[in-house]
């Protein structure tokens, strides 16, 4: 089958939903999807969107503290121009129908918004603590109503069409399109668009231990690199510094809103302990607090530290944090009155495919928008609650440039069907499972919070090794959904793994034992393949 539209997007996150709803308004659009709705980190999302709407924040603020928690790579033009279009952004939101938690003040509703790590004011917008489950239903819902939306569910992106895989490239590369696996039936179709945009979310599936859902295996990344384009910055991993240390909790993520609102980290005895490794405490930014909980394990071989909030009152941590409160009690912990068990995981990726201030790829006709992107923002730390924010100012930019596309005739090449070629269905699926697992596990040995020259070699042969067993498969065997993820996460990972082996310093994210200070004469610049 073959289907043809203006737009292809490859994910229905924040980033993907919002384009095309914006691009359906001018275009028709094909949104792929992988899993059922409402299933993305979006819909997981806790904390919120960053955005100055208070008369007590500025500009200059959001802008100062995204910088500095950057660590010297965010690019600045950027920074000013997410910074001071995302109030339009969180209000168009509203009017879409996302319900952001408000207060009374002196008889006048406004906003409540909440602090985080890293901010110097008050300025996260929230649903409670359910922000992304609010934004997603409000978009899912308006999509869903555009008659220019075509959504297809259970739908997995093999690999994109580039002009190069069938004819001469002309003046560089061009992407038309992608080849889809329809997850249910089995079979591949070919998806031709005039654009194709990249939303595909991150990759914490790379790592043993992630915030993420299933399906964060860095499907976008992957399908850009294996085309060709320019990576970006892969090294810089955040690590969420707290989630839920539980046999069964699949590492359900505690929101950094609770440490923005009075949560202090301690040890198993008690002792409150951030105070040893920066000046704003329990509210440092995330790589000093996940490094410092890391360093605090290694020393005292404990499984976990212990996030304590039960000095506030009780209805107020019911009412401020109503789904972490009732999580915590399926596994057994009253955070009214316990402290929680708290471990660092993967979170988010700070790096991904380099694009422009219009989320233009090096690919010409392939955008990436959302956490699949490397756009200047986040530099080696993102700030909490930059990442929503980001990937609606950056679905709006990119909608204004993919618009000149539609509004031109795009003469779409000739584009084979899909071919099977040889292969055939496979009766060693272990081989998938054992592959997955080794890759997260050296992963998280070896390219984990705290890395080494001798660990980033390990996991560079592993990862080569690797590579050709899943290559050798991949060619020999039919497709499958388990088989595309393996593929690539594996591609993720050796992109990381190489990122941080050129990078000789500790910047941000990136912390190498055997280059333990900041080198800003040398490496004060983003890592680009």
């Amino acid at each position: 089958m073959e289907v043809k539209s203006d737009f292809l997007v490859i994910g229905s996150g924040i980033a993907g939903l919002s384009f095309a709803l914006k691009a359906a308004k001018f275009g028709t659009v094909s949104l792929v999807t992988k899993r059922e709705e409402r299933e993305s980190a979006t819909f997981y999302a806790q904390g919120g969107i960053a955005s100055v709407l208070s008369a007590e924040d500025s500009f200059e603020a959001h802008i100062k503290d995204t910088i500095k928690a950057g660590a010297g790579l965010c690019h600045p033009a950027i920074v000013e121009m997410v910074v001071k279009d995302g109030p339009s952004r969180t209000l168009e939101l509203m009017e879409l129908g996302a319900h952001f938690t408000k207060r009374v003040v002196n008889n006048v509703e406004e906003l409540d918004l909440g602090k985080e790590g890293g901010h110097s004011k008050r300025r996260i917008v929230h649903a409670k603590d359910m922000t992304g489950q609010e934004i997603e239903e409000a978009l899912l819902k308006a999509a869903k109503a555009e008659k220019n939306i075509t959504i297809y569910e259970n739908h997995i992106a093999i690999d994109l069409i580039t002009h190069s895989k069938f004819v001469e490239k002309l003046n560089g590369d061009t992407c038309w399109g992608a080849y889809i696996l329809n997850k249910k039936s089995g079979d591949v179709h070919t998806f031709l668009a005039k654009g194709t945009i990249l939303a595909t979310g991150g990759a914490g599936k790379v790592y043993l231990f992630t915030s993420n859902p299933d399906i964060a295996t860095g499907d976008g990344i992957a399908m850009a690199r294996r085309a060709g384009a320019s990576i970006a910055n892969m090294e810089f991993i955040q690590f969420h510094p707290t989630c839920l240390y539980h046999s069964k909790a699949k590492s359900f993520l505690i929101s950094e809103a609770v440490r923005g609102e009075g949560g202090i980290l301690r040890l198993k005895d008690g002792t409150p302990f951030m105070a040893n490794y920066h000046p704003m405490k329990d509210l440092a930014p995330r790589d000093i607090v996940a490094r410092a909980i890391d360093f605090e394990l290694k020393k005292s071989g404990a499984d976990c530290v212990y996030l304590d909030i039960t000095h506030k009152d009780p209805a107020f941590i019911k009412t401020r944090f109503p789904n972490l409160y009732e999580k915590c009690l399926c596994f057994g912990f009253d955070m009214t009155k316990e402290p929680i068990p708290v471990v660092p995981a993967a979170h988010y990726i700070c790096g991904g495919v380099l694009t422009n201030d219009c989320g233009e790829s090096s690919i010409k006709r392939l955008f990436a928008i959302g956490e699949t992107a490397c756009t200047g923002l986040h530099g080696a730390n993102r700030l909490a609650s930059n990442s929503l924010l980001e990937a609606i100012v950056f679905a709006n930019r990119t909608c204004i440039k993919a618009k000149e596309l539609a509004a031109k005739d795009a003469a779409i090449p000739g584009i084979p069907a899909w071919q099977t070629g040889g292969a055939v269905n496979s009766d060693e699926a272990v081989i998938i499972s054992q592959n997955w697992d080794e890759v997260r596990r050296f992963m998280w040995n070896y390219v984990g919070i705290a890395r080494s020259n001798k660990r980033l070699d390990r996991a560079h042969r592993r990862i080569e090794n690797l590579k050709a067993e899943i290559n050798e498969y991949y060619w020999n065997f039919t497709v499958t959904s388990d088989l595309l993820e393996l593929r690539n996460i594996a591609t993720v990972a050796e992109l990381i793994i190489k990122c941080a082996m050129m990078r000789k310093e500790s910047r941000g994210l990136h912390y190498n034992i055997d280059y333990p200070e900041t080198d800003d004469k040398n490496w004060k610049r983003d890592t680009i393949i």
